[in-house]
Protein backbone atom coordinates (compact mmCIF):
# COMPACT_ATOMS: atom_id res chain seq x y z
CA UNK A 1 0.00 0.00 0.00
CA UNK A 2 2.80 2.40 0.91
CA UNK A 3 4.48 1.72 -2.45
CA UNK A 4 1.28 2.62 -4.32
CA UNK A 5 0.92 5.89 -2.36
CA UNK A 6 4.52 6.84 -3.13
CA UNK A 7 3.96 5.93 -6.78
CA UNK A 8 0.88 8.20 -6.91
CA UNK A 9 2.80 11.09 -5.32
CA UNK A 10 5.58 10.59 -7.87
CA UNK A 11 2.95 10.64 -10.62
CA UNK A 12 1.48 13.91 -9.31
CA UNK A 13 4.89 15.58 -9.04
CA UNK A 14 6.07 14.51 -12.50
CA UNK A 15 2.73 15.42 -14.11
CA UNK A 16 2.89 18.93 -12.65
CA UNK A 17 6.43 19.65 -13.78
CA UNK A 18 5.82 18.05 -17.17
CA UNK A 19 2.90 20.45 -17.73
CA UNK A 20 4.96 23.45 -16.58
CA UNK A 21 7.87 22.56 -18.89
CA UNK A 22 5.52 21.85 -21.83
CA UNK A 23 3.77 25.20 -21.35
CA UNK A 24 7.12 27.01 -21.31
CA UNK A 25 8.31 25.09 -24.38
CA UNK A 26 5.18 25.70 -26.47
CA UNK A 27 5.16 29.40 -25.55
CA UNK A 28 8.41 29.91 -27.47
CA UNK A 29 8.25 26.88 -29.78
CA UNK A 30 4.62 26.62 -31.01
CA UNK A 31 4.82 23.26 -32.78
CA UNK A 32 2.54 20.80 -30.92
CA UNK A 33 3.00 18.03 -33.48
CA UNK A 34 6.80 18.28 -33.36
CA UNK A 35 6.77 18.29 -29.57
CA UNK A 36 4.64 15.12 -29.66
CA UNK A 37 6.96 13.39 -32.15
CA UNK A 38 10.02 14.20 -30.03
CA UNK A 39 8.25 12.98 -26.89
CA UNK A 40 7.33 9.69 -28.59
CA UNK A 41 10.91 9.27 -29.83
CA UNK A 42 12.36 9.80 -26.35
CA UNK A 43 9.72 7.57 -24.72
CA UNK A 44 10.31 4.79 -27.30
CA UNK A 45 14.10 4.85 -26.84
CA UNK A 46 14.13 5.12 -23.06
CA UNK A 47 11.35 2.58 -22.52
CA UNK A 48 13.13 0.05 -24.75
CA UNK A 49 16.38 0.58 -22.83
CA UNK A 50 14.63 0.50 -19.44
CA UNK A 51 12.63 -2.59 -20.31
CA UNK A 52 15.61 -4.50 -21.70
CA UNK A 53 17.43 -4.07 -18.42
CA UNK A 54 14.47 -5.13 -16.22
CA UNK A 55 13.52 -8.48 -17.77
CA UNK A 56 10.13 -7.15 -18.78
CA UNK A 57 7.73 -9.88 -19.82
CA UNK A 58 6.49 -9.48 -23.38
CA UNK A 59 3.38 -11.49 -24.20
CA UNK A 60 2.53 -12.65 -27.70
CA UNK A 61 -0.55 -10.88 -29.05
CA UNK A 62 -2.52 -12.21 -32.00
CA UNK A 63 -2.72 -10.07 -35.12
CA UNK A 64 -6.49 -9.79 -34.81
CA UNK A 65 -6.24 -8.51 -31.24
CA UNK A 66 -3.31 -6.27 -32.24
CA UNK A 67 -5.32 -4.59 -35.00
CA UNK A 68 -8.46 -4.31 -32.86
CA UNK A 69 -6.91 -2.82 -29.72
CA UNK A 70 -3.17 -2.00 -29.98
CA UNK A 71 -3.37 -0.01 -33.22
CA UNK A 72 -6.29 2.16 -31.99
CA UNK A 73 -4.36 2.71 -28.73
CA UNK A 74 -1.32 3.92 -30.69
CA UNK A 75 -3.49 6.16 -32.85
CA UNK A 76 -5.18 7.60 -29.77
CA UNK A 77 -1.89 8.18 -28.01
CA UNK A 78 -0.56 10.45 -30.76
CA UNK A 79 -3.83 12.27 -31.42
CA UNK A 80 -4.52 12.72 -27.70
CA UNK A 81 -1.03 14.06 -27.03
CA UNK A 82 -1.17 16.52 -29.94
CA UNK A 83 -4.57 17.81 -28.83
CA UNK A 84 -3.35 18.07 -25.25
CA UNK A 85 -0.33 20.10 -26.40
CA UNK A 86 -2.56 22.41 -28.43
CA UNK A 87 -4.74 23.03 -25.37
CA UNK A 88 -1.75 23.71 -23.09
CA UNK A 89 -0.33 26.05 -25.75
CA UNK A 90 -3.56 28.01 -26.21
CA UNK A 91 -4.94 28.19 -22.64
CA UNK A 92 -3.52 28.16 -19.07
CA UNK A 93 -2.58 24.75 -17.66
CA UNK A 94 -5.05 25.19 -14.78
CA UNK A 95 -7.94 25.76 -17.20
CA UNK A 96 -6.91 22.85 -19.46
CA UNK A 97 -6.99 20.54 -16.44
CA UNK A 98 -10.30 21.96 -15.27
CA UNK A 99 -11.78 20.98 -18.63
CA UNK A 100 -10.17 17.56 -18.15
CA UNK A 101 -12.38 17.19 -15.07
CA UNK A 102 -15.12 16.38 -17.59
CA UNK A 103 -13.56 12.94 -18.15
CA UNK A 104 -16.29 11.16 -16.07
CA UNK A 105 -18.86 12.64 -18.46
CA UNK A 106 -17.05 11.14 -21.45
CA UNK A 107 -16.60 7.85 -19.59
CA UNK A 108 -20.35 7.58 -18.93
CA UNK A 109 -21.29 8.50 -22.51
CA UNK A 110 -18.68 6.22 -24.12
CA UNK A 111 -19.60 3.32 -21.82
CA UNK A 112 -23.22 3.78 -22.86
CA UNK A 113 -22.41 3.88 -26.58
CA UNK A 114 -19.69 1.21 -26.69
CA UNK A 115 -20.46 -1.17 -23.82
CA UNK A 116 -24.21 -0.51 -23.51
CA UNK A 117 -23.74 0.18 -19.79
CA UNK A 118 -26.61 1.80 -17.89
CA UNK A 119 -25.86 4.17 -15.00
CA UNK A 120 -27.89 5.06 -11.93
CA UNK A 121 -29.65 8.37 -11.39
CA UNK A 122 -26.99 9.28 -8.79
CA UNK A 123 -24.26 8.95 -11.41
CA UNK A 124 -26.06 11.28 -13.79
CA UNK A 125 -26.70 13.78 -10.98
CA UNK A 126 -23.00 13.74 -10.05
CA UNK A 127 -22.19 14.88 -13.59
CA UNK A 128 -24.17 18.11 -13.17
CA UNK A 129 -21.61 19.94 -10.96
CA UNK A 130 -18.87 18.82 -13.36
CA UNK A 131 -20.71 20.30 -16.34
CA UNK A 132 -21.63 23.42 -14.37
CA UNK A 133 -18.13 23.91 -13.00
CA UNK A 134 -16.46 23.57 -16.41
CA UNK A 135 -19.07 25.94 -17.89
CA UNK A 136 -18.44 28.58 -15.19
CA UNK A 137 -14.67 28.24 -15.54
CA UNK A 138 -15.02 28.61 -19.32
CA UNK A 139 -17.23 31.70 -19.19
CA UNK A 140 -14.99 33.41 -16.60
CA UNK A 141 -11.63 32.32 -18.03
CA UNK A 142 -9.59 35.49 -18.66
CA UNK A 143 -7.36 33.82 -21.27
CA UNK A 144 -10.17 31.91 -23.01
CA UNK A 145 -9.43 30.47 -26.43
CA UNK A 146 -11.94 28.41 -28.42
CA UNK A 147 -9.25 26.26 -30.04
CA UNK A 148 -7.80 25.55 -26.61
CA UNK A 149 -11.22 24.57 -25.22
CA UNK A 150 -12.09 22.26 -28.11
CA UNK A 151 -8.63 20.66 -28.06
CA UNK A 152 -8.86 20.08 -24.33
CA UNK A 153 -12.30 18.47 -24.65
CA UNK A 154 -11.15 16.27 -27.54
CA UNK A 155 -7.97 15.19 -25.73
CA UNK A 156 -10.03 14.37 -22.61
CA UNK A 157 -12.31 12.11 -24.65
CA UNK A 158 -9.28 10.45 -26.26
CA UNK A 159 -7.54 9.89 -22.92
CA UNK A 160 -10.76 8.42 -21.52
CA UNK A 161 -10.82 5.86 -24.31
CA UNK A 162 -7.10 5.18 -23.80
CA UNK A 163 -7.59 4.45 -20.11
CA UNK A 164 -10.44 2.05 -20.83
CA UNK A 165 -8.63 0.13 -23.57
CA UNK A 166 -5.18 0.12 -21.90
CA UNK A 167 -6.66 -1.50 -18.79
CA UNK A 168 -8.53 -4.00 -20.97
CA UNK A 169 -5.41 -4.97 -22.93
CA UNK A 170 -3.34 -5.46 -19.75
CA UNK A 171 -6.16 -7.56 -18.26
CA UNK A 172 -6.79 -9.65 -21.40
CA UNK A 173 -3.19 -10.35 -22.39
CA UNK A 174 -1.23 -10.08 -19.13
CA UNK A 175 1.28 -7.90 -20.97
CA UNK A 176 3.67 -5.90 -18.78
CA UNK A 177 2.73 -2.23 -18.64
CA UNK A 178 6.20 -1.14 -19.82
CA UNK A 179 5.93 -3.48 -22.82
CA UNK A 180 2.54 -2.00 -23.70
CA UNK A 181 3.89 1.54 -23.34
CA UNK A 182 6.89 0.75 -25.55
CA UNK A 183 4.71 -1.00 -28.13
CA UNK A 184 2.15 1.76 -28.57
CA UNK A 185 4.80 4.53 -28.46
CA UNK A 186 6.84 2.94 -31.25
CA UNK A 187 3.77 2.14 -33.34
CA UNK A 188 2.38 5.65 -32.86
CA UNK A 189 5.71 7.17 -33.90
CA UNK A 190 5.88 4.90 -36.97
CA UNK A 191 2.30 5.74 -37.99
CA UNK A 192 2.64 9.51 -37.75
CA UNK A 193 6.27 10.19 -38.69
CA UNK A 194 5.40 10.59 -42.43
CA UNK A 195 2.61 13.05 -41.54
CA UNK A 196 5.00 15.04 -39.34
CA UNK A 197 7.65 15.14 -42.11
CA UNK A 198 5.09 16.56 -44.57
CA UNK A 199 3.33 19.08 -42.32
CA UNK A 200 5.61 20.21 -39.52
CA UNK A 201 9.25 19.16 -39.96
CA UNK A 202 10.29 22.15 -42.10
CA UNK A 203 8.74 24.73 -39.75
CA UNK A 204 10.35 23.04 -36.76
CA UNK A 205 13.82 23.07 -38.32
CA UNK A 206 13.42 26.74 -39.28
CA UNK A 207 12.52 27.59 -35.69
CA UNK A 208 15.46 25.61 -34.31
CA UNK A 209 17.85 27.37 -36.70
CA UNK A 210 17.33 30.66 -34.85
CA UNK A 211 20.56 31.04 -32.83
CA UNK A 212 18.95 33.05 -30.05
CA UNK A 213 16.51 30.31 -29.05
CA UNK A 214 18.07 27.05 -30.28
CA UNK A 215 20.04 26.09 -27.17
CA UNK A 216 17.20 26.81 -24.74
CA UNK A 217 14.60 25.20 -27.00
CA UNK A 218 16.71 22.06 -27.46
CA UNK A 219 17.20 21.80 -23.69
CA UNK A 220 13.45 22.19 -23.09
CA UNK A 221 12.63 19.64 -25.81
CA UNK A 222 14.92 17.03 -24.24
CA UNK A 223 13.69 17.78 -20.71
CA UNK A 224 10.07 17.65 -21.89
CA UNK A 225 10.67 14.28 -23.54
CA UNK A 226 12.36 12.90 -20.42
CA UNK A 227 9.59 14.11 -18.11
CA UNK A 228 6.96 12.69 -20.48
CA UNK A 229 8.74 9.32 -20.32
CA UNK A 230 8.68 9.40 -16.51
CA UNK A 231 5.01 10.45 -16.60
CA UNK A 232 4.09 7.58 -18.92
CA UNK A 233 5.87 5.07 -16.69
CA UNK A 234 4.09 6.49 -13.64
CA UNK A 235 0.65 6.39 -15.32
CA UNK A 236 0.99 2.81 -16.57
CA UNK A 237 2.52 1.64 -13.27
CA UNK A 238 -0.31 3.19 -11.24
CA UNK A 239 -2.90 1.82 -13.70
CA UNK A 240 -1.47 -1.70 -13.43
CA UNK A 241 -1.56 -1.61 -9.61
CA UNK A 242 -5.04 -0.14 -9.10
CA UNK A 243 -8.60 -1.05 -10.04
CA UNK A 244 -10.25 1.22 -12.63
CA UNK A 245 -12.31 2.88 -9.87
CA UNK A 246 -9.33 3.52 -7.59
CA UNK A 247 -7.37 4.81 -10.56
CA UNK A 248 -10.20 7.27 -11.27
CA UNK A 249 -10.03 8.51 -7.67
CA UNK A 250 -6.25 8.88 -7.91
CA UNK A 251 -6.68 10.80 -11.17
CA UNK A 252 -9.13 13.19 -9.47
CA UNK A 253 -6.60 13.85 -6.71
CA UNK A 254 -3.92 14.46 -9.33
CA UNK A 255 -6.22 16.94 -11.04
CA UNK A 256 -6.54 18.98 -7.84
CA UNK A 257 -2.78 18.83 -7.25
CA UNK A 258 -1.81 19.94 -10.77
CA UNK A 259 -4.33 22.81 -10.88
CA UNK A 260 -3.29 24.14 -7.47
CA UNK A 261 0.47 23.89 -8.01
CA UNK A 262 0.48 25.28 -11.57
CA UNK A 263 -1.60 28.26 -10.43
CA UNK A 264 1.13 29.03 -7.90
CA UNK A 265 4.11 28.31 -10.17
CA UNK A 266 2.90 29.84 -13.45
CA UNK A 267 0.76 32.50 -11.78
CA UNK A 268 -1.75 33.04 -14.58
CA UNK A 269 -4.48 35.55 -13.59
CA UNK A 270 -7.75 34.03 -12.35
CA UNK A 271 -10.97 35.56 -11.09
CA UNK A 272 -12.94 34.46 -8.04
CA UNK A 273 -15.69 33.07 -10.25
CA UNK A 274 -13.07 31.15 -12.24
CA UNK A 275 -11.71 29.51 -9.08
CA UNK A 276 -15.28 28.68 -7.98
CA UNK A 277 -15.90 27.00 -11.33
CA UNK A 278 -12.74 24.92 -10.93
CA UNK A 279 -13.76 23.97 -7.38
CA UNK A 280 -17.28 23.01 -8.51
CA UNK A 281 -15.94 20.81 -11.32
CA UNK A 282 -13.53 19.06 -8.97
CA UNK A 283 -16.32 18.57 -6.41
CA UNK A 284 -18.37 16.91 -9.13
CA UNK A 285 -15.48 14.54 -9.90
CA UNK A 286 -15.22 13.62 -6.20
CA UNK A 287 -18.99 13.02 -6.01
CA UNK A 288 -18.88 10.88 -9.15
CA UNK A 289 -16.07 8.72 -7.74
CA UNK A 290 -17.89 8.41 -4.41
CA UNK A 291 -21.08 7.18 -6.09
CA UNK A 292 -19.09 4.73 -8.24
CA UNK A 293 -17.36 3.40 -5.12
CA UNK A 294 -20.68 2.92 -3.31
CA UNK A 295 -22.13 1.09 -6.33
CA UNK A 296 -19.09 -1.18 -6.53
CA UNK A 297 -19.37 -2.02 -2.82
CA UNK A 298 -23.08 -2.79 -3.25
CA UNK A 299 -22.31 -5.20 -6.09
CA UNK A 300 -19.68 -6.96 -3.95
CA UNK A 301 -22.15 -7.32 -1.04
CA UNK A 302 -24.88 -8.71 -3.33
CA UNK A 303 -22.48 -11.26 -4.81
CA UNK A 304 -21.40 -12.33 -1.32
CA UNK A 305 -25.03 -12.74 -0.16
CA UNK A 306 -26.00 -14.74 -3.24
CA UNK A 307 -23.40 -17.43 -2.53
Amino acid sequence: MANVVLLCLFWYFISTWSNVVTKSLLSEFPHPMSVTVIQLTVVSLLTSFWGSGRNVENKDVSWGYYLKFIVPLAFGKFVGNVLNHVSIWKVPVSYAHTVRASMPLFTVVLSKLILQEHQSVKIYLSLLPIIGGVAIATVTEISFNLTGLLSSLASTMTFSLQNIYSKKVMHDTGIHHLSLLSMISKLSLFMFLPIWLVYDARDMLQSLSAVEISSRTLALLLLDGFLNWLHNIAVFSVMSNLTPLTFAVASACKLIFVIAVTLVIIGNPVSTANVLGMALAITGVICYNKVKFEQRQLVIVKKALSR
